[in-house]
């Protein structure tokens, strides 16, 4: 069914995500990538979920205005929601480390929204994960900072990355959305398209 509602359409991600264009990969979408630079700037009212959806429209908002009728745009964004603050992508490593430790032996929601987009509708859907860090010995830390992208990741980490092996007790929802793209929530919204 999923296959069936999307080969009539021209996928197109506009995300520099490597990890949301492997899990598309995995889903077995074909897709072509447009990049972009967008300001991700929101406003401090916003809070957990409605910073994310807000991001995920605005990443389309510019792109919406030249697709075609037969394409499917995705756009998404994902934040760590963590004692009301939300961490995205680090500036450098200092602060990555920094990130990092502020998260250690308590537990944050990832959230990842999905905005999908066509001439007809669109709509914005997210994902929250619950992930509990343990202690992080000091030296596990330095050396995850020093060699690891850190620079790309909301939170400064990767759950598939050395620190998610050494620092992450468990988590408590999807996976995928951890890793920046929930498959399952994006299948099931598709499926529930009247495409």
């Amino acid at each position: 069914m999923f296959f069936e509602k999307l080969k009539n359409y021209n996928v197109l991600l506009a995300s520099n995500s490597k990890r949301r264009q492997e899990l598309l990969n995995q889903l077995g979408v074909e897709f072509k990538i447009i990049h972009q630079e967008i300001d991700e700037s929101f406003s401090n009212v916003l809070k957990s979920s409605m910073i994310t959806d807000y991001l995920a429209k605005k990443k389309s908002s510019i792109l919406v205005e030249n697709l075609k009728k037969n394409d499917l745009l995705i756009t998404s964004d994902t934040i760590v929601w963590h004692k009301n603050i939300a961490l995205g992508k680090p500036k450098n490593r200092t602060e990555a480390f920094k990130m990092i430790k502020s998260l250690e032996n308590s537990s944050h929601e990832v959230i990842t929204s999905i905005c999908i987009s066509t001439v007809n509708f669109q709509v914005i859907v997210n994902e929250k994960t619950l992930v509990f860090f343990d202690s992080i010995d000091e030296n596990d830390l330095l050396y995850y900072t020093k060699t690891s992208d850190v620079l790309d990741r909301a939170g400064s980490y990767g759950i598939q990355d050395y620190i998610g092996h050494v620092g992450i007790k468990k988590i408590e929802g999807s996976y995928s959305n951890v890793l920046g793209f929930p498959t399952n929530l994006f299948v099931k919204t598709i499926n529930s398209l009247k495409l």
